[in-house]
């Protein structure tokens, strides 16, 4: 019988790690940088406080990583008004999830080394700069300049040390920093090294100091007010055109939007098949499955639009698509169950709810991109026929 302590201590960390990044399309910095914060403390946390196979949450681990990530992919369509950066972002993370799941499917470590996740600290750099800065100033040569910064000099040598040399920052920090064996608490950490851990905390912040004045020196004056609220500034696409764009998408069920779709969340919910321990499909099962849910529920979702019946609520559009895609998972578990198939209940209704969550934000963002993309294309046409005139 679980320890009540322990089973309330998971669910505080997994709770945190599930809900967090819900927050990231509104507020990208503070809960980007809390869901990394979490990522890495949460094993730390349960080992420190709880009693429970970690080895087990390990896999979980990895399949929280995938997710929030998804949801910061998500954000990129939803906020991201520079193209240019928009699609850098989109290359990044498609490149993280295909070696994530050549990964799984594999078991070869050196492979994250070659396909580093990049794209999460390029969208802390994007969103960083965001706060006051407008992004639409970024020139291509600028953005991909800094993505092969950030992929070179601090995602490559990271992967390295975590899943070449599987080396524990806070371990390596406890031993090396402060001299403590790595089973000793924290808090008995902190205690016994005090001056040193004043002196480090005094040192981080000299360096915050420094780096607010190189801001204030040498980077270009701000474009608008300090905020973290992605909408402070207004929304660049409006409620009108989003709405005008995502008809005309739905007039065409099958295209590139429906396969991206498929793709995005296809290769999300194979990775989780592959690292959930519970799970018992196949890759290709997952795969089809989910293929089979996305192209329904996209046809009915489109057969909705085109008659006007569009949901303003992201909470009223994620239980009628819950719906939705409930009915098309219990026939597909009742087709397995005649091929002689048993299926974890409580894996599928998680896999069912997070293609839910994804299919339904990616139906919401997707046609926020789509629209500035159209624009652009627009007034490229435009420029090129002002010019020939």
């Amino acid at each position: 019988m679980p320890d009540v302590n322990d089973s309330l201590i998971v669910l505080l960390v997994v709770g945190a790690r599930l809900l967090v990044p819900l927050a990231i399309p509104r507020y990208p910095v503070p809960a980007g940088l809390a869901a990394l914060v979490i990522d890495g403390v949460d094993h730390g946390i349960l080992q420190a406080h709880t009693a429970v196979n970690l080895d087990r949450y390990q896999n979980y681990d990895k399949a929280l990583d995938i997710y929030y990530l998804s949801i910061e992919y998500l954000a990129i369509l939803r906020n991201w008004t520079n193209l240019s950066a928009l699609r850098m972002g989109r290359i990044l993370f498609y490149y993280r999830l295909v070696g994530s799941l050549l990964f799984e499917l594999l078991h070869i470590r050196a492979l994250l080394l070659f396909f580093p996740n990049t794209f999460e600290y390029f969208f802390l750099w994007y969103e960083a700069l965001r706060l006051r800065w407008n992004p639409r100033r970024l020139t291509p040569t600028f953005v991909i300049g800094s993505a092969f910064a950030i992929w070179v000099l601090i995602k490559v040598p990271q992967e390295y040390w975590i899943h070449v040399a599987q080396l524990d920052a806070t371990d390596a920090i406890k031993q090396h920093v402060f001299g403590a064996p790595i089973d000793a608490p924290w808090g008995a950490v902190v205690v016994d090294n005090l001056p040193l851990v004043v002196l480090l905390v005094a040192a981080v912040i000299a360096l915050l100091v420094l780096a607010c004045f190189a801001i204030v020196t040498i980077l270009p004056p701000p474009d608008w007010p300090f905020s973290f609220d992605a909408d402070a500034h207004g929304r660049d696409v409006s409620a009108e055109e989003a709405l005008a764009t995502r008809q005309t998408m739905a007039a065409r069920v099958f295209g590139a939007r429906l396969f991206e779709k498929i793709a995005f969340v296809g290769l999300v919910t194979v990775i989780f098949s592959q690292v959930l321990p519970s799970a018992t499909v196949t890759p290709l099962e997952a795969a089809v499955g989910v293929t089979l849910v996305i192209g329904l529920n996209t046809a009915v979702s489109a057969w909705l639009i085109r008659r006007g019946v569009v949901l303003r609520s992201a909470v009223a559009e994620f239980a009628g698509m819950a719906v939705t895609n409930g009915l098309i998972a219990a026939a597909f578990a009742l087709a397995l169950s005649f091929r002689g198939r048993s299926f974890d209940a409580p894996t599928l209704l998680f896999a069912l709810l997070l293609v839910t969550l994804l299919v339904t934000l990616y139906d919401r963002f997707r046609p926020l991109a789509r629209a500035r993309e159209t624009r652009a294309a627009h007034a490229l046409h435009a420029a090129g026929a002002s010019i020939g005139g």
